[in-house]
C-alpha cells in the first residue's frame, strides 16, 4: 500500500484557538510577555477567531518555519503516493468528555493512516516481536494504538514516522503490563527486570566475554524484545541527540514506576503532593518530547533543553497523565488489590467522598492544563525562534490527540457514576 500522504493538522488553533492558550498567545507574541499573566481563561471549546490584519501568530504558528536557515526545519521528504489518498471521513463521535474537564475537540484521525497503521502495528507486536500471546489480541486491539497515534501526531510526513512512535507507545505499555500491572506484573523484584529492559534502549557496553549474555537476554521476554526493536526502528529517524533524550525521559519513567511500586510493597498511601511528583516521573512525558522526531524536524539540543521549555514539557505531562487518572479511574477500581490514582489519594488524605475527591481532581488537571498553555505561550513570546514555535505547537496537538483517545476508548474506559 503507498504511503497515504500527509494527514491534515488535527489541532483546535485553526477554529478554536482556545487550544494551546492560542489566545494567550498570539496576543503574548504581539504585545510582549507581559499579555500573559493579566490574559483571561477561554471557555472550552469556544471558538476564537484569528485576528484580522497581517499574518497572525498562530497562523505563522500553522505555516511552520519560514525563512533564511529553516529549510530544515520542514517536514522530512517523502515520495509522492502513486494514487489519490481516501479521503478521511469524520467517523461518529464516541465516548463522552468527562463533564467540566477542560480540553480542546481535534477531528477524528485520518481513517486510511490509522488503517495502515493499524496493520503493520499488529504485525509487528505479532510476528516481529512477539508482544502478546493470542489470548490477549482482543485487547491489544481494543487499544486502538494506531488512531491513538495518528491523532497526536497528524503532521507525521510518512507512515514510517508514526510507526516510530506507534512502536514505542506498544513496548512501553508491554512493559508496564507485563513487569508492573495487567499481565502478571508485581512490584517485588521490579528494578531488576527495569533496569534490563531499560538497557535494551540504552545499550550495555561491556567486555567482548560478556556481550554476547547481554544481547541474548534482550530477546528473553516481551518487554525487552519490544523495548529493542521499537528502539532500533526509532534511532534510524532520530538524531543522537533525540535519541539521547528519548532515553533519559524513558529513566524518568522507570523511577517513577518504581517509586510506585514501593507504594505498593510497603501499603503507603502518599500525600497528594507526593503523588503528584511520583506522577510526573511516571506519566507520558517520553511521548510529546519525541514530537520533532515524528515531525520528520529536530528541535535542537540547546532549545529543548531550556528551562522554560522542560516546564512546559512536564506541564503537558502531568496534566495529560492527571487527565488518564480520571478515564482510567473505574477500570482501576476493577483491578486487584489497592490501584493508587489521583481521586483515590485526594479521598483518602483529604477525607473526601469518592465523588468529592474525582471533581477535585479534574480541578487540578484544568490548572496544569491552564498552566501549560500559559508557559508555552510566555516561551513562544520570549524565544519566538521557528523550531520552538513549531515544536510548542507539536506538543500542545499530542495534548488534544491523547484526550482525544482516551475520551473515545470505549473498550478501555468508562466514566464514574458521578452526574
Amino acid at each position: 500500500m503507498p504511503d497515504p500522504g500527509l494527514s491534515p493538522l488535527q489541532s483546535s488553533l485553526p477554529t478554536a484557538p482556545s487550544g494551546f492558550g492560542a489566545h494567550v498567545l498570539a496576543d503574548a507574541l504581539a504585545h510582549g510577555v507581559e499579555a500573559v499573566a493579566s490574559a483571561p481563561s477561554v471557555p472550552v471549546q469556544a471558538a476564537v477567531p484569528a485576528p484580522a490584519g497581517p499574518l497572525s501568530a498562530i497562523e505563522r504558528i500553522l505555516r511552520g518555519p519560514s525563512g533564511l536557515g529553516t529549510a530544515s526545519l520542514r517536514l522530512a521528504r517523502r515520495e509522492a503516493p502513486q494514487e489519490p489518498p481516501v479521503p478521511a471521513l469524520p467517523a461518529p463521535a464516541e465516548g463522552t468528555a468527562i463533564p467540566g474537564l477542560y480540553y480542546h475537540p481535534v477531528p477524528d484521525p485520518d481513517p486510511v493512516r490509522v488503517e495502515e497503521v493499524s496493520r503493520r502495528i499488529k504485525a509487528w507486536a505479532r510476528d516481529e516481536v512477539q508482544a502478546f500471546p493470542p489470548e490477549w489480541e482482543d485487547e491489544f486491539d481494543g487499544f486502538s494504538v494506531a488512531r491513538y497515534m495518528v491523532a497526536c501526531h497528524p503532521d507525521a510526513p510518512t507512515v514510517d514516522h508514526l510507526m516510530a512512535a506507534t512502536r514505542l507507545m506498544v513496548a512501553e505499555n508491554v512493559v508496564d503490563d507485563v513487569y508492573c500491572e495487567d499481565h502478571g506484573g508485581s512490584p517485588v523484584g521490579l528494578g531488576g527486570r527495569l533496569l534490563l529492559a531499560h538497557s535494551a534502549l540504552d545499550p550495555l557496553h561491556t567486555t567482548e566475554e560478556y556481550a554476547p549474555a547481554w544481547e541474548e537476554s534482550l530477546l528473553s521476554d516481551a518487554p525487552r524484545r519490544s523495548y529493542r526493536s521499537a528502539m532500533e526502528h526509532f534511532v534510524r529517524l532520530a538524531t543522537p541527540a533525540q535519541a539521547d533524550r528519548y532515553r533519559h525521559d524513558m529513566a524518568r519513567l522507570h523511577m517513577g514506576y518504581l517509586a510506585e511500586a514501593a507504594w505498593a510493597e510497603t501499603e503507603y498511601v502518599p500525600q497528594v503532593s507526593e503523588y503528584l511528583a511520583m506522577r510526573q516521573f511516571n506519566n507520558f512525558r517520553p511521548c510529546p518530547t519525541i514530537t520533532d522526531t515524528i515531525g520528520g524536524y529536530e528541535l535542537p539540543a540547546d532549545l529543548h533543553a531550556l528551562p522554560a521549555m522542560q516546564r512546559v514539557i512536564a506541564l503537558a505531562g502531568n496534566a495529560t497523565t492527571v487527565m488518564n487518572d480520571l478515564y482510567s479511574y473505574t477500570k482501576e477500581l476493577g483491578a486487584r488489590g489497592k490501584h493508587l490514582n489521583l481521586p483515590v489519594v485526594i479521598a483518602e488524605k483529604g477525607g473526601l467522598s469518592d465523588k468529592e475527591a474525582y471533581l477535585k481532581a479534574v480541578e487540578v488537571h484544568n490548572d496544569l492544563m491552564h498552566a501549560f498553555e500559559a508557559e508555552a505561550a510566555a516561551l513562544a513570546a520570549s524565544c519566538p525562534v521557528p523550531a520552538v514555535l513549531r515544536f510548542l505547537r507539536g506538543v500542545a496537538v499530542w495534548v488534544d490527540g491523547n484526550h482525544y483517545w482516551h475520551m473515545t476508548n470505549t473498550y478501555r474506559y468508562t466514566l464514574p457514576d458521578f452526574w
